[in-house]
């Protein structure tokens, strides 16, 4: 484990290879889980206010699902995350020649909003979990990743350079040049 600031982060983020190549995956992980995304509480707020510009991007069961349970609900792990489909996919997701994609950041991608897609989508495969005095910075791994762990690899690109934009929209850009000191520390300590 790793300390910058407030955050506990896993080595495996520094150590590990990714690299999502969703003609392969498919999206698969707005699709399958037995939970929404994790959602911060300025994400909920925003996402009810702007639903309406968001909706046109939507699947009809989606629509169907946001109207009749609201933009999220509280998991059994007492998180809040977006709705889903049949306790399934994503409410927000749309298919798009087979490929799952986020209906959110078509809205954005087209300028009808300013939020591009909640921060822990834009993460994943890093979660993110919120306690009193730090937060736990961890790289979640699941058998429909298989793909992105295998092409990190071949790349080299370990998950923390995969994931370079998203974790400075979290943590900001000091803390990534933080993050990067480390990770050549680790990678000199270990090649040593």
């Amino acid at each position: 484990m790793l300390q910058i600031d407030n955050t506990i982060i896993s080595l495996d983020i520094l150590e590990k290879e990714f690299i999502c190549d969703i003609s392969i995956c498919k999206g698969d992980c707005c699709v399958q889980g037995d939970s929404g995304a994790p959602l911060e509480e300025d994400e909920i707020l925003y996402l009810e206010e702007n639903y309406e510009k968001i909706k046109p991007y939507l699947t009809e069961r989606g629509k169907k699902a946001i109207k009749k349970h609201g933009v999220w609900f509280t998991d059994s792990e007492g998180e809040k995350v977006t709705t889903l489909i049949n306790n399934k996919e994503c409410a927000f997701i749309v298919f798009d020649n087979g490929i799952a994609k986020c209906g959110i950041e078509l809205a954005y991608n087209n300028n009808d909003i300013n939020f591009l897609k909640p921060i822990s989508c834009h993460l994943y495969p890093i979660r993110v979990k919120e306690y009193s005095d730090f937060s736990a910075v961890n790289y979640n791994t699941w058998d429909i990743c298989a793909s992105a762990v295998r092409f990190g690899r071949y790349k080299g690109v370990k998950v923390y350079e995969f994931l370079k934009e998203p974790l400075i929209r979290k943590f900001g850009q000091q803390w990534y040049k933080e993050l990067e000191i480390a990770a050549e520390h680790f990678k000199n300590k270990n090649e040593g």
